[in-house]
C-alpha cells in the first residue's frame, strides 16, 4: 500500500495530521454530522470510535447523523451502543442502530435515496456541522478521492463547515479513478443529467473541496466490515429461474433487446442470487445501473456477460471483498462508482431504461409492497433506493420468498401491514412459487394472478376464500373486508403464527 504521507498530494495540509482521538474531540453534542459510506463500504471508522470512546467515558454527545446508506459497525454501531445517535438519517441495517430506532431512543426518518443530497444541499437538516469521509488520497489542490463508495460524500463535503477526512492507506490506490464525480445545480438552474449510457462519464475522479474547511486528517488501518451473504439457496434459484424465463419472454415479444436493458438489484443474498442467475443464462453484453455491486457482478464481469457496472458503492461479501481487492484493476476498468444523487436519480434510470430488481417483505393481493417494516411498526432496515428505482424504472420487480418463520408467515397477504411501494408502480412480482405480471390488469385480476402464481400452496386456498368472500361486497373496484385483511398480522402477534389453527 502507498505511504500514508503520500497520500496527502497538497504539501500545505500535512500539518492538519493528527490522531483520532484529537479529531474526535471537535465533535460536540447537538451538532449535525454527514458522512461517506454507503453500506459497509468506505466510511469513517477512526474518528466515530473515538467519539463512542467519549460518550462510554461519561461525556454527554448526542448527534445527528446523515450518511449515504447503511453503513459499517464502527460507526452505525458504536455510535448507536453509545447513545451519541439521536437522529437518524437515512437508512441503516444495523442491529444497535435498529434497537435504538425500535425502541424510540433515535428519531430516524425512512427516506428515498434519491432525496437526501437534495435535503442536504437545500439545508433541509439544517446546517452540517461536521463532514467525516474516509478517503484515497487529496489532490493538489485539495480534492478529496474516494474509496470503496461515494454515497452523499460530495454534498457532504459541499456543505459542511468543517471537514475530517481519514485517509485509510488499507484500501488500494488502483481505486483511483473508478469515480465519476458530477453535482447538479439547484432549480432555476438545474442542467440535464448527460448520461445516455451506463457507462458515460461525466465528471471529475475526485470530490472538489475547499482546503481551508479541512481541519483534521487522521490516518486510518481499519478495513471495511463487509457483511457476510448468504448461499444461495434453492428458492432464490427458483426465484431466479423464474426471472430469466420472464426475461426471455419479454425478448421473444419484442419488449426488450437481446442484451436487455440496464440492470438495478438490491442488496442481500437473494437480490445477489438473482443476478447470479444470469451467469448461465444466454444473457451477454449486459449493462447495469444500479446502487450497490455485489458479488454476482463479479461473477458476471470474469464470466465475460457484464461490460460497465455503475453504481455508488462496492458492496461484496467477505470473500468478495478479498477478491475485489486482489483483482482491483480488473474491476475497476468493467465500474463507475458515481454519487447518491446521480446512481439514483430519477431521471436518468428513466432515460436508460433501468430494469429494477428488489426485495420485499410482503406483498399483498393487489400489488402493494411493504419493503420496511415488519407487521407494518417494526422498522428493520428502510426504503433505501428501492423506491427510486420502481417508481421511474421501464420493468420493476419485486421478490420474497413466499413464507417466513418456518411457514408460520405468508409473504402473500390480503393487505399490507404498511405500504412502501404503491399498485401503481409494481409491475411483477416473483416468488419461488411462480412469477406474476401484473401489467395492464385490474385490481381484482392482479389479485388472482399473484394468490395463483406467488402464495405457498397452504395459504393459496385462504386467500382465494378472503377474495372470493370480498367480491360479495357492494364495492367491486379493489373489494376488501377490512377488519379480516388486518387480522392476517393481528393472529401471528397473538399467537405466533398466520396459519389457522
Amino acid at each position: 500500500m502507498s505511504g500514508f504521507n503520500e497520500r496527502i498530494r497538497k504539501a500545505s495540509l500535512i500539518e492538519k495530521v493528527t490522531s483520532a482521538a484529537e479529531a474526535a474531540k471537535l465533535i460536540e453534542d447537538g451538532m449535525t454530522i454527514a458522512t461517506s459510506g454507503f453500506t459497509p463500504s468506505g466510511y469513517p471508522k477512526a474518528v466515530p470510535l473515538e467519539i463512542a470512546k467519549r460518550a462510554d467515558a461519561g461525556e454527554k454527545i448526542e448527534v445527528t447523523l446523515i450518511t449515504g446508506a447503511s453503513v459499517g459497525d464502527e460507526l452505525d454501531g458504536a455510535l448507536a451502543r453509545a447513545g451519541v445517535t439521536k437522529r437518524r438519517f437515512p437508512y441503516q441495517t444495523q442491529k444497535d442502530s435498529r434497537n435504538g430506532i425500535n425502541n424510540g431512543d433515535i428519531a430516524y426518518a425512512d427516506m428515498h435515496l434519491s432525496h437526501v443530497p437534495q435535503f442536504i444541499d437545500y439545508g433541509y437538516f439544517g446546517e452540517i456541522d461536521f463532514a467525516i469521509v474516509e478517503a484515497l488520497a487529496i489532490t493538489e489542490d485539495g480534492g478529496i478521492v474516494p474509496t470503496t463508495s461515494v454515497g452523499v460524500m460530495p454534498q457532504a463535503i459541499q456543505n459542511a463547515k468543517r471537514i475530517i477526512v481519514e485517509i485509510n492507506t488499507t484500501q488500494p490506490m488502483a481505486l483511483e479513478g473508478v469515480h465519476d464525480i458530477y453535482m447538479t445545480e439547484k432549480p432555476p438552474f438545474r442542467k440535464p443529467i448527460p448520461i445516455e449510457k451506463p457507462g458515460d462519464r461525466i465528471g471529475t475522479t475526485y470530490i472538489p473541496c475547499d482546503p481551508d474547511k479541512i481541519v483534521a486528517i487522521v490516518h486510518s488501518e481499519i478495513g471495511d466490515k463487509v457483511r457476510p451473504l448468504g448461499p444461495i439457496d434453492e428458492d432464490s434459484k427458483k426465484i431466479s429461474q423464474h426471472i430469466m424465463k420472464f426475461l426471455k419472454d419479454e425478448v421473444k415479444a419484442g419488449r426488450l433487446p437481446e442484451n436487455l436493458l440496464p440492470l438495478q438489484s438490491g442488496v442481500g443474498s437473494v437480490a445477489n442470487a438473482v443476478l447470479g442467475g444470469l451467469v448461465e443464462s444466454d444473457f451477454e453484453n449486459l449493462t447495469c445501473y444500479t446502487e450497490v455491486i455485489q458479488d454476482s457482478m463479479f461473477d458476471l464481469i470474469d464470466a465475460g456477460k457484464v461490460t460497465v457496472a455503475s453504481g455508488t458503492s462496492f458492496t461484496p461479501s467477505e470473500e468478495g471483498l478479498a477478491r475485489l481487492l486482489g483483482n482491483i484493476e480488473h474491476y475497476a476498468s468493467h465500474c463507475v462508482l458515481r454519487p447518491m444523487e446521480i446512481s439514483n436519480h430519477p431521471e436518468t434510470a428513466r432515460r436508460l431504461g433501468v430494469i429494477a430488481m428488489n426485495t420485499a417483505i410482503e406483498v399483498d393481493i393487489y400489488g402493494h409492497v411493504n419493503s420496511t417494516n415488519i407487521m407494518g411498526s417494526r422498522m428493520m432496515n428502510g426504503l433505501g433506493g428501492s423506491g427510486d428505482f420502481t417508481r421511474n424504472g421501464y420493468l420493476t420487480m419485486f421478490t420474497t420468498v413466499s413464507t417466513a418463520k418456518n411457514g408460520d408467515i405468508s409473504s402473500i397477504v390480503p393487505m399490507v401491514s404498511h405500504v412502501d411501494h404503491t399498485e401503481h408502480d409494481v409491475h411483477v412480482v416473483v416468488t419461488e412459487q411462480g412469477l406474476a405480471d401484473l401489467r395492464g390488469l385490474s385490481p381484482r385480476e392482479r389479485a388472482r394472478k399473484i394468490i395463483e402464481n406467488c402464495a405457498h400452496p397452504y395459504y393459496k386456498p385462504m386467500l382465494l376464500d378472503y377474495i372470493e368472500r370480498a367480491e360479495q361486497g357492494k364495492h367491486k373496484h379493489l373489494p376488501h373486508i377490512i377488519g379480516e385483511a388486518l387480522s392476517w398480522h393481528d393472529r401471528f402477534v397473538k399467537t405466533g403464527s398466520m396459519k389457522v389453527k
